[in-house]
């Protein structure tokens, strides 16, 4: 599983001045984390993390986390540490690759190439979680035999949605599931032959040349998923995502404790 996390998440300075946006915490985790447990709770536990903007904080992150997932016991005399219970995963296998830090997602993920093994492998950005079931996915990837599959999700409207006619109200929905197309919701799968529509050159953006030329040629398909699916790209919705994980109504907790 290659997870982008190298971007400057603009769009939520408040928060990504100070840390790069896949450490933003959501109910003491950071979003990277709870991607990432949702992958290893259907089994798929190796990453690789193409790192960018403040990336040393991800691998500090990494570095630290037996001991800040580990209860403690500290010798304040000698500084000696022991580890007590640890909630840690112990089984993630993750590689942490500095990609540069203006590079765009395509091209990080070129850049990666020689840390992906085998033939088939996934992709997902470090800002969104959802309730997709990845092995479905993943097998519906494989029934095609084309190189990439795309997620698509309809995620619910930011407004309210007015039904009018004339100059009269005859509905209001608030937040409705969007009736729109389908929206790419990352979470894709690849065969290793997509690397060759990819560019180390740091202006390739994945998501215009490499994925509209794999259409083009017919090599894309889509898995719908109707579930949850959420990104974090401003405030709002952080704020969204803390209020669901505190209430207990996190669609995206697919994993137990």
């Amino acid at each position: 599983m290659v997870i982008l996390c190298g971007g400057k998440g603009t769009r939520f300075r408040e928060e990504t001045e100070h840390r790069p946006k896949p450490l933003v915490e959501v109910g003491g985790h950071p979003i990277l984390w709870h991607i990432m447990k949702g992958y290893a709770a259907q089994g798929l536990d190796d990453f690789v993390l193409c790192l960018g903007y403040k990336g040393e904080m991800i691998k500090r992150y990494f570095m630290d986390y037996r001991w800040l997932n580990s209860d403690l016991a500290i010798e304040l005399g000698t500084q000696k540490v022991s580890l007590l219970d640890s909630h840690m995963d112990t089984t993630w296998r993750v590689s942490l690759i500095d990609t540069g830090q203006e590079t765009m997602t395509g091209a990080r993920l070129k850049k990666v190439e020689r840390y992906v093994h085998g033939d088939t492998f996934m992709v997902t950005y470090g800002d969104g979680v959802t309730d997709l079931n990845i092995n479905d996915l993943l097998r519906f990837h494989q029934s095609h035999g084309k190189i990439g599959t795309v997620t698509g999700v309809s995620p619910p409207s930011r407004y309210g949605e007015l039904g009018i006619e004339h100059d009269r109200v005859v509905s209001f929905r608030e937040k409705p599931q969007s009736s729109q197309a389908n929206i790419s919701g990352g979470y894709f799968v690849f065969k290793r032959a997509f690397f060759d529509y990819l560019s180390a050159d740091e202006s390739c953006v994945l998501e215009r040349e490499p994925l509209e030329n794999l259409a083009l040629a017919g090599e894309l398909k889509v898995y719908r998923h109707n579930g949850f699916w959420q990104c974090m790209d401003t405030a709002r919705d952080y704020e969204y995502l803390q209020r669901l994980w505190g209430e207990g109504r996190a669609p995206w907790r697919t994993w137990a404790d």
